[in-house]
């Protein structure tokens, strides 16, 4: 008797244990109207099998002329979103009316089959109707490359009197998604961070002292690049060894640790934390919108608990209340816990605000954009 509650107990453990891990069979078919033939059709999404948001690295099989179709598997209860593409985010699905639509989601919970009707794409260049706006003075760096990562163009942006008083050397922020910090034309979703107007107004009434923001731009392996893979480590020694090198020769720094500030949102706030937890000799403060700390198969939350030293840090997290901000609230709080465990303190070595009205985007972050600078740079 004793052997056979044993092996039943063994049976029990092995079925939930497969119940867990049950593949789910997901085909994606996408209909089109006059698709040319010499273009390809791609998937993009939010973990792996998506392709990590490289809008190029999951392509459809062509049906016929307007069909395509691709089968993927996921696990049973894995929350996904994707979009489309025809290889590049400037050719991204569009809706009817020619905007850019929201992801789309789905909860894999049976084999099915999902049929998007798509009549609109992307030209290949922003769907835009305005024009860029800078307030200040930056400066241009393209196409900086480093061994194992896609080059990239990095912005500078220069605080007011960095060009009248030339014998002041400035802190530095480094952003990441520069693109979308400074100017709506280059923005990926058409809505910029502000940062350059809020750092302005902010200076000019003596609130915060002067300093310099380095907008690192991303490319199509964001995903891996902001994340702990081996290309988020990869980036992160372009940005210590590389890049910030090159701002202090070039630029009037302060190039000390305390000096040394970094920043993003969702993948960008990971990478951003993980700066100063890797680079603490470097970095010490951070900005961490809507950080993708614990979440489908991220999860850096696992690193800061095996680490043994303390660390020298100060960090600013901030998420919102809708969408793909409720799905990153746990491990948000899964991070909070932890370095409360470990002995940091609240409102002294981090800080953490949740805004239940904000959605995951440029227009939220921006909002916050001065509570953060006021915090971190404030007199």
């Amino acid at each position: 008797m004793k052997n056979l509650n044993v092996l039943f107990l063994f049976i029990l453990i092995y079925s939930l244990s497969f119940a867990q891990n049950k593949t789910i069979n997901v085909r994606f078919e996408v209909i089109c109207s006059n698709f040319p033939d010499s273009s390809d059709i791609y998937i993009v999404g939010n973990n792996s099998v998506l392709g990590n948001w490289n809008p190029a690295n999951v392509k459809l099989s062509r049906v016929d002329k307007n069909k395509f179709f691709i089968n993927l598997s996921f696990n049973q209860n894995a929350e996904i979103e994707y979009k489309f593409t025809k290889g590049s985010w400037p050719q991204e699905a569009l809706n009817n009316d020619g905007t850019i639509p929201d992801n789309c989601s789905l909860i894999v919970k049976n084999d099915t089959t999902v049929i998007h009707n798509i009549n609109n794409w992307a030209n290949g260049t922003p769907q835009r109707s305005f024009t860029g706006q800078i307030t200040g003075t930056v400066k241009y760096h393209t196409q900086m490359s480093s061994d194992g990562l896609l080059p990239r163009d990095v912005v500078v942006w220069l605080p007011k009197d960095y060009e009248t008083n030339k014998d002041k050397r400035y802190p530095v922020l480094y952003m990441h998604d520069g693109q979308n910090i400074f100017d709506p034309a280059t923005s990926s979703f058409g809505v910029d961070w502000q940062i350059d107007e809020a750092a302005d107004s902010l200076m000019n009434q003596g609130k915060i002292p002067p300093f310099i923001i380095v907008g690192i731009y991303c490319t199509p392996n964001r995903m891996l690049e902001y994340t702990n893979s081996e290309l988020g480590y990869d980036y992160m020694k372009f940005v210590v060894n590389k890049l910030k090198p090159f701002i202090d020769t070039t630029y009037r720094t302060l190039k000390d640790r305390n000096n040394c500030y970094t920043g993003g949102s969702s993948a960008g706030g990971l990478i951003s934390f993980m700066l100063i937890w890797e680079y603490n000799n470097i970095f010490s403060k951070a900005l961490c919108f809507s950080p993708a700390f614990k979440i489908d198969e991220l999860d850096y939350v696992s690193t800061v608990q095996n680490t043994q030293e303390k660390k020298d840090i100060k960090v600013y997290m901030a998420n919102g209340g809708k969408n793909l901000e409720n799905r990153l609230q746990p491990g948000i709080v899964d991070m909070i816990g932890l370095l409360i465990k470990k002995g940091y303190q609240v409102n002294k070595d981090f800080w953490f605000n949740r805004f239940m009205d904000d959605d995951h985007n440029e227009t939220a972050w921006a909002k916050h954009i001065p509570e953060y600078f006021l915090l971190m740079f404030g007199k």
